[in-house]
């Protein structure tokens, strides 16, 4: 089988119907359906875009026929977390709802209903979602395949790779093992930076951690390493504290990091291929149509906008 890895929609459905089509999907009892190929979506369905219920649907509607599959993103534990009482604190929830967590998740909670049923249900759905896909010849996970932490959830996981409430609830308490696990898979790895050393993300939040490139082990001192930064000067001296970097032994599929199509769009290194393009801040939705090959091809990469 034949596979379209297909990026970050964040509520995008316009350049979906238009990255489907240019794939060769069309709509077929009730789905987007391909005669040879399936889907696989990257995660982070959901929040800043204006088609948030359109582009779950869509999804949804491809996974239950059979002609998609999909990982969980950051967006969606984000979700999951949002709409779950926490046990030890009154009138709490799993992810706080302050200013700052509200802002980001605004776009999904105003369409689809605070608190609503359909809330609800999209929730327990996000919770079928696997948080990585594995076959002999590639894997789909959303920000960053990191073994150890894969090994550490695995035990705890349900059939099929999913979480459940007590995991979800573990992975929200900052500092313990599932919480780390969780953090490197759906969000990437990170350092902690020097001492005086910060940057604003692009929500413009202050970090005192950067995100490095994972699948680069020449990669050694934080400015070469770090990414997501803008024009934050990173020093250039060796990183503290982290263990051992190592490619990945089989192509793998990201999402997650924003990277600027007008940078070019291509291969992270010869075994990793990011589809995320920011659709969400008017980039392109892209795609990877995988065949089988050892290595990541360039000329596979195929992007859409709102228009086609």
């Amino acid at each position: 089988m034949n596979y379209d890895i297909i990026g970050d929609i964040h509520g995008h459905a316009v350049p979906l119907t238009a990255l489907l089509t240019k794939l060769g999907y069309r709509q077929s009892a009730g789905a987007w359906r391909h005669p040879d190929r399936i889907a696989i979506f990257v995660g982070d369905f959901v929040d800043r875009g204006p088609g948030q219920l359109e582009g779950l649907r869509t999804v949804r509607a491809m996974i239950d026929a059979g002609s998609a599959q999909a990982v969980m993103g950051n967006h969606e534990f984000n979700a999951i977390a949002w709409s779950l009482p926490d046990p030890d604190e009154d009138g709490g929830y799993l992810r706080p709802r302050n200013a700052k967590n509200r802002n980001q998740h605004r776009a999904f909670l105003e369409q689809i209903g605070e608190d609503s049923a359909e809330h609800r249900a999209w929730t327990n759905w996000f919770l079928d979602l696997p948080l990585w896909i594995e076959t002999p010849a590639f894997r789909v996970v959303h920000a960053c395949w990191h073994a150890p932490s894969a090994a550490e959830l695995l035990p705890q996981l349900k059939p099929g790779l999913k979480l459940d409430h007590d995991l979800v609830l573990q992975a929200s308490r900052r500092g313990s093992k599932p919480y780390a696990a969780i953090e490197t898979l759906l969000k990437g790895r990170e350092v902690r930076l020097p001492p005086d050393v910060s940057f604003r993300d692009k929500d413009g939040n202050e970090r005192h951690e950067v995100r490095i490139k994972w699948w680069a082990g020449e990669a050694r001192t934080y400015r070469d390493a770090a990414m997501g930064t803008g024009d934050a000067v990173i020093p250039d001296i060796a990183i503290t504290g982290l263990d051992s970097v190592n490619a990945p032994d089989r192509l793998t599929f990201i999402g997650h990091y924003w990277l600027n199509a007008d940078h070019g769009i291509g291969p992270l290194s010869p075994k990793v291929a990011c589809v995320d393009y920011s659709v969400a801040r008017g980039g392109p939705l892209v795609a990877y149509r995988f065949d089988g090959e050892a290595e990541v091809e360039p000329a596979k990469f195929v992007a859409a906008y709102g228009d086609g």
